[in-house]
């Protein structure tokens, strides 16, 4: 994956103008790109290629979602305190990078995105998809410049063995006209994911224990803006400064109450979708929904909760988060088995 495959033009960002001719001019530029140019960088992708996004998870029933793909070893131990190495002021939620007392240096995210960064990372990890390691700790300590005791976060380690290189785009990769790509898309629309910002995704390369060979992994990293509700304002939808928000982030309520499919026209689906990335929803079809949908019914009950109780969510919450997600994909289910006779009913 050449880094030049990897980087592609993310939505118009703001930009303010005094002459009302230029702003003419950036309202018919950002109404252009509003599709988004879907531009595949391979015309048949091999394993190996796809292997880079995702693998068949053959042990799926069997994944740890409490501990995720770090294990159980590599969580963070909150009794003891993290030292102060900078504040990281980047997206919606701000947080730390820190260093605990082994050496080991974290991404900390704090906010309402920690909790759900690592559900959405669990649920994705399971169903084959790269991910690095996460980690949520509801209590912790910080010594150095910025120190005491600090509200929940999610931890991310900077492993020595893993390095981010690039960015890759969901208008521009290697995987765009691929099954896992396809999945991956609806497994984001199915949980209200939102934000796919390509900064937000991440091309990582990962060497082989004892100087083995180095892997490249096309990452969705930055899953926060998810389990809330889809949205944007329809007297804004034409404007330039597009990219600012799109919905609700871990919002129980907000989550329930938005519907996943309204209908379906031939091999077409129409989504509860509202947000700027309209253009790649609209690829999707019946197949790739019921292939998502049956990947997800081979986790068990046990294991949803896992996801959840590892973000510190309490069981009501979980419970009702996995029931709406449970409900979704037994739509899905239903819109293969229909097709174009499927109803969302009222």
């Amino acid at each position: 994956m050449t880094h030049s495959a990897l980087h592609a033009s993310d939505r118009p960002q703001s930009t303010v103008f005094t002459s009302a001719a230029a702003v003419v001019l950036v309202l018919t530029t950002s109404a252009c790109l509003v599709g988004g140019n879907l531009r595949p960088t391979l015309e048949v992708p091999t394993e190996a290629d796809i292997a880079r996004l995702w693998q068949a998870p053959a042990d799926l029933e069997q994944r740890d979602l409490v501990y995720g793909p770090g294990g159980e070893a590599l969580m963070p131990d909150a009794q003891k305190p993290f030292t102060f190495v900078a504040v990281d002021s980047k997206g919606y939620s701000g947080g730390y990078d820190v260093r605990d007392s082994d050496g080991l240096e974290w991404s900390v995210k704090l906010g309402p995105e920690a909790q759900t960064e690592v559900v959405m990372s669990r649920i994705l990890w399971a169903l084959g998809y790269h991910q690095p390691p996460t980690y949520y700790l509801p209590r912790w300590t910080l010594t150095g410049t910025q120190s005491g005791a600090q509200e929940a976060g999610r931890f991310r380690p900077k492993l020595p063995d893993s390095k981010v290189v690039a960015e890759w785009s969901w208008y521009e990769n290697d995987f765009l006209n691929t099954q896992p790509f396809k999945g991956l898309v609806v497994a984001n629309v199915l949980l209200n994911n939102w934000d796919w910002k390509t900064s937000n995704n991440k091309v990582y390369e990962v060497t082989g224990p004892s100087g083995g060979g180095v892997q490249q992994r096309a990452i969705v990293q930055d899953l926060g803006a998810s389990l809330g509700k889809t949205g944007y304002p329809v007297l804004l939808a034409w404007l330039p400064m597009r990219g600012l928000g799109q919905g609700s982030r871990n919002d129980l309520e907000d989550f329930e109450s938005q519907g996943f499919i309204k209908g379906v026209e031939g091999t077409k689906v129409d989504f509860h979708y509202r947000g700027i990335h309209k253009s790649l929803v609209d690829t999707l079809s019946v197949a790739d929904v019921e292939w998502m949908c049956r990947l997800m019914t081979r986790l068990s009950d046990s294991q949803w909760h896992d996801a959840f109780r590892a973000a510190g969510y309490d069981d009501e919450h979980a419970r009702r988060y996995v029931a709406k997600i449970k409900a979704k994909v037994a739509q899905g289910l239903m819109v293969a088995e229909a097709g174009d006779s499927f109803s969302a009913g009222a």
